[in-house]
């Protein structure tokens, strides 16, 4: 009696063939989020080249080496008076953006954040999110941690924390007893 044995041998898997086209895009990608002075862990998060090539990348576009520390991890700065209307006018941007345009995430943050900036820049006020906090922003709204919630006086979508009442009425309605009598150059102003 004969007995055969199964020898097959699993042959290892190899990594995707590095490509100089891909690698090209990606570096491209990077050079534009540095551009709108994204900090290290966006680049990370949205590229897949290494941080020794970010930080290189990065020196040589910024002309100095990228900030240090953590990004921040509250989402009570979006929900303070003056930031709130900053990051709802972003986040309504971004959102529509989404809904009528077929764009990766990247591109889709890259284009609100710069509709953002033109918006600030009409209204003559001092724009107050980063395109990093526009970033984390984002992925706050994406982890079901922040929302957009209707004021019941405007209407208007205004960044909320993920419970908000539904009698909610916006920073803009009902401003704080001292918001828009700030004497700052660029400071929102109520009259």
């Amino acid at each position: 009696m004969t007995t055969t044995t199964d020898t097959t041998v699993s042959t290892p898997k190899r990594a995707a063939p590095k490509s100089v086209l891909n690698e090209s895009r990606q570096i491209e990608r990077a050079a534009l989020l540095i551009g709108m002075g994204a900090r290290m862990q966006v680049l990370e998060s949205e590229t897949t080249l290494s941080y020794e090539r970010l930080i290189r990348l990065y020196k040589e576009i910024a002309g100095k080496s990228p900030s240090k520390g953590q990004l921040p991890f509250s989402t009570d700065w979006f929900l303070t008076w003056q930031e709130n209307v900053h990051s709802s006018l972003f986040l309504n941007i971004y959102e529509y953006l989404g809904k009528g345009m077929e764009l990766d995430s990247v591109e889709l943050l890259t284009k609100a954040y710069r509709l953002y900036n033109e918006q600030i820049e009409i209204a003559q006020v001092e724009p107050l999110l980063s395109f990093t906090r526009a970033w984390r922003l984002v992925k706050f709204v994406d982890a079901g941690m922040l929302t957009r919630t209707q004021c019941s006086d405007c209407k208007g979508q205004f960044v909320t924390e993920l419970y908000e009442n539904r009698g909610y009425v916006c920073g803009l309605c009902n401003p704080p007893a001292r918001a828009g009598k700030s004497k700052t150059s660029g400071a929102l102003m109520l009259h």
